[in-house]
C-alpha cells in the first residue's frame, strides 16, 4: 500500500510539474491562434482526473489555479492578471472545479460505457467547466474590473464575454475531446494506472 501511494504521489507530482511548465512557457499551455488564444492546460487536468482519479484531478487542478494566481500576483503578464486574475476565488476555484467535474463524469460514464467513451464526454465536460467557470466568474465577481481591462462598459459585458466563450470555448472544447481519450488511454496502460 505504501508503495502504491508512493507511486501515486510520483505521477501526480509529475502532472503538477508539466502544469507548471505549461504556464511559463509560451505554446506549451496557451496557443495563440491570431485573434484567440487556445487554453490547452485543462486538458493536462482532465487527463489527470481520467487517470488518477478526481481527489488528483482536483489538486492538480488547483496547482494551475494557484501558479496562475501567484503569477498575477508577483510577474503579471497582462493587464487581465493585474486586474482580473489577482482575484482568487476567480483564478483558483474554476481550475479546481474543472478536475472534480472531469473525474466524476469518467468514474460515472465509465462503469457502464467505454472507455473511449467516458473518456470522450469527461474532456467536453471538464473543457466547458473551465471556459463557463473562469467566464462565469469574472461576469460574478469582477465585473467592473473585466469591463475596465477589455475597455468596454459593464452593460455590454455579457456580451463580450460570451464572444469569448464561443471564440476561444469551442476550439478548446474540440482539442480536448480529440486529445484526451488518446493521452489518457495511453498514460493508463503504460504507466499501469487505475482509476481511484
Amino acid at each position: 500500500m505504501k508503495r502504491h501511494n508512493a507511486y501515486l504521489l510520483t505521477i501526480r507530482s509529475m502532472f503538477i510539474a508539466i502544469i507548471i511548465i505549461q504556464t511559463f512557457v509560451p505554446f506549451l499551455g496557451y496557443i495563440p491562434l491570431g485573434m484567440i488564444n487556445l487554453t490547452i492546460i485543462q486538458m493536462t487536468v482532465i487527463v489527470a482526473s481520467i487517470c488518477l482519479g478526481t481527489k488528483s484531478g482536483m489538486i492538480i487542478g488547483a496547482s494551475w489555479g494557484i501558479v496562475k494566481w501567484l503569477i498575477a500576483l508577483s510577474a503579471p503578464q497582462s493587464v487581465m492578471d493585474t486586474l482580473v486574475f489577482i482575484n482568487p476565488i476567480i483564478t483558483i476555484i474554476p481550475r479546481i472545479a474543472v478536475g472534480m467535474v472531469a473525474g466524476w463524469c469518467f468514474h460515472l460514464l465509465h462503469q457502464k460505457t467505454s472507455f473511449t467513451f467516458a473518456a470522450t464526454a469527461a474532456a467536453a465536460c471538464g473543457s466547458l467547466t473551465n471556459t463557463i467557470g473562469v467566464l462565469g466568474f469574472m461576469y460574478l465577481f469582477g465585473q467592473s474590473q473585466v469591463a475596465c481591462a477589455y475597455g468596454v462598459a459593464q452593460s455590454a459585458l455579457f456580451k463580450v464575454l460570451a464572444t469569448i466563450a464561443a471564440t476561444n470555448g469551442l476550439p478548446e472544447l474540440v482539442a480536448s475531446m480529440i486529445l484526451v481519450p488518446i493521452v489518457s488511454y495511453f498514460l493508463t496502460k503504460k504507466l499501469r494506472l487505475n482509476n481511484y
